[in-house]
């Protein structure tokens, strides 16, 4: 089984992007992980759509398709995910062949405040209700105080946290594994 991480934050020393890593070493037996790269998405754009896709959204449609689910770490800014990230569902979800469709979709978000990105998810429970994507209902992982959970090298260092992500790891994995039995 494989499972597609998508950070919705480009920055380099991003928690989201951290708190991705670290399920890379909570999986369950018999899963891997990958993280789509969205710094080459460009900006949305009908006129370059008609024209053809540009690689970097073909190669992101790709990975959504082969992946079993998806499992998406965002940041939250002024109540809501980021644009990046709203740009690359807006470039993977154009016709034909919506990979979203169906797929298990497991949110999370990791932030210095104190909600935990629960607003951005919310938003974008609201994005996948359109694009029939299967976001899982609970557990909800909202990481708040991230910057006290993870180390200066982006190690992920608070047990609960780590407990927290097995936990919808495997919700996760049982999610897909009912799609694709």
């Amino acid at each position: 089984m494989h499972i597609l991480g998508i950070s919705g934050s480009l920055r380099q020393g991003s928690l989201n992007t951290a708190a991705l890593r670290a399920c890379a070493s909570l999986l369950p037996e018999g899963v891997t992980l990958s993280l789509a790269d969205l710094s080459e998405v460009p900006p949305y754009n009908e006129d370059i759509r008609t024209q053809g896709l540009p690689s970097s959204v073909q190669q992101l449609r790709e990975q959504i398709k082969a992946a079993d689910a998806i499992l998406i770490a965002t940041p939250e800014y002024n109540y809501s995910f980021p644009g990046v990230l709203k740009n690359a569902i807006d470039w993977a979800s154009r016709p034909p062949d919506q990979p979203f469709d169906g797929k298990p979709i497991a949110l999370m978000g990791a932030t210095p405040g104190g909600l935990g990105t629960s607003r951005a998810q919310y938003h974008l429970r609201q994005v996948f209700i359109y694009l029939n994507g299967h976001v899982l209902n609970r557990p909800e992982v909202m990481i708040s105080a991230a910057p006290t959970k993870f180390d200066n090298d982006g190690k992920l260092t608070d047990e609960s946290t780590a407990e927290n992500l097995r936990k919808l790891l495997a919700v996760l994995c049982d999610a897909a594994r009912q799609r694709n039995p």
